[in-house]
């Protein structure tokens, strides 16, 4: 027996404060690994610089590779597992993973009849959404339309709701795109078509209930954002020809103003910056309107615009006065642009790739473009400094990557795959 030359009682109030903060520890380590839906957990594309790593390689290591379906959701990350949604033939395929192994938890899958638009050559497959995880539940909505909630341990259905009928491929590329999202007790998705009308909805995420509704014009592919907005909670997203705020509490349009592009092609995530919300478009170029209350109403106007700068299918990041985003002009290029005025303080030579996911981590910019090629950079509004050049995967990659505090996750066209710091694996 070892002597502690402590009373019985103070060695186990000790061990009781060492199992406290070994539980607050693990707690810190999984909050640390968060990465609850689109674009993170505050659907900006910031990571905490608690949550990604201190310093960048000169190598990374594949810690593991899983073999997936097809699809360009992304992965998102909770309570130690991954979550995956993908395609295989006619089913859409949902699969919980072990972060650290990679082993395989659970993997549900369901019929999910998803009928390509032929205008794209070799076809789109789906799904398109990213999951959204809260209070131990995942949720996924297809290509099709289809709205599970799965239960994050064990990967049971909880309930579901099917949209597929007013989700009709005409000139939607990609079915249903719009990412969920959980705010103030409410799951908020958007589902619809081009020729059938589009809706807005607020679900009990418990049951699947609907709360409010929101109907108007088919969707665009942008996922909703809320925001605050002089004390107003307020959904703003894309339709197919304009940008619209809902209110968070009853679904009542606050504002419009429109948007158009001729394919549809509204894709771009919203940015409020404070003063504006910032839109983007393939043949629009980037747009600032300011939002703001009026008599009994509200007034959404126009503020800068930029005709050079095109976010096509990239969301930008804000940080600093200066937002960083990738436009499809001159075949990919890497932007800053001032976000008060929409003036351009660089741009990148060109060719990096036809799309390019990109997050703020810690003091770093990640920009990893359809290529499978990770730039990371300095967030300077004076020049483009790349610090590190990565190629992280095998094949091309639409999906976002998750930053972790230890590497990344990145998903390409066949698989899943972590990548960890080569002097570490």
């Amino acid at each position: 027996m070892i002597e502690t030359g402590m009373p019985s009682d103070d060695r186990v109030v000790v061990r009781r404060a060492i199992v406290a903060a070994l539980v607050v520890a693990a707690g810190a380590v999984g909050s640390a690994q968060e990465w609850t839906g689109w674009r993170g957990p505050e659907r900006d594309g910031i990571v905490a610089a608690s949550r990604t790593l201190e310093a960048w390689p000169e190598a990374f290591a594949r810690a593991w590779q899983v073999e997936i379906g097809e699809g360009y959701s992304s992965p998102v990350v909770s309570g130690g597992r991954v979550f995956l949604h993908s395609r295989e033939g006619d089913r859409e395929v949902v699969t919980g993973f072990d972060l650290s192994t990679g082993a395989r938890l659970w993997r549900r899958d369901y019929p999910a009849l998803y009928v390509q638009n032929d205008i794209v050559p070799g076809g789109l497959p789906g799904p398109f959404a990213t999951p959204v995880v809260d209070g131990g539940r995942v949720f996924t909505l297809g290509a099709a339309g289809i709205l599970s909630s799965w239960d994050a341990a064990s990967g049971a259905l909880l309930w579901r709701n099917d949209y597929s009928e007013s989700v009709q491929v005409t000139g939607l590329f990609c079915g249903t795109s719009a990412s969920p999202l959980v705010d103030g007790g409410k799951l908020i998705v958007q589902v619809g078509s081009d020729a059938g009308g589009g809706r807005v909805l607020a679900l009990d995420p418990a049951t699947g209930d609907e709360v409010w509704v929101w109907r108007g014009v088919g969707p665009g592919y942008a996922s909703p954002i809320v925001v605050e907005i002089e004390g107003h909670r307020q959904v703003v997203t894309l339709t197919e020809s304009s940008v619209v705020g809902i209110d968070a509490a009853n679904g009542a349009l606050l504002w419009s103003m429109p948007f158009t592009d001729e394919w549809h092609e509204n894709i771009m995530t919203p940015v409020w910056t404070g003063a504006h919300l910032v839109v983007s478009g393939p043949r629009q170029g980037t747009h600032a309107f300011a939002i703001r209350r009026e008599n009994d109403g509200w007034r959404a106007a126009p503020g800068w615009s930029n005709a050079r700068v095109t976010m096509y299918m990239s969301s930008p990041v804000l940080t600093a006065g200066t937002l960083y985003g990738h436009s499809s002009t001159r075949s990919g290029q890497f932007v800053a642009l001032d976000a008060a005025s929409g003036a351009v303080q660089w741009a990148s030579e060109g060719r990096e790739g036809d799309l390019a996911s990109v997050l703020l981590a810690g003091d770093d910019l990640l920009l990893l473009n359809s290529d499978a090629e990770l730039v990371v950079a300095e967030p300077n509004a004076e020049a483009f400094a790349v610090a590190r050049q990565y190629e992280v995967a095998d094949g091309a990659t639409w999906s976002m990557p998750v930053p972790l505090p230890d590497g990344l996750l990145v998903r390409d066209a066949t698989s899943l795959v972590r990548l960890v710091p080569a002097a570490h694996h």
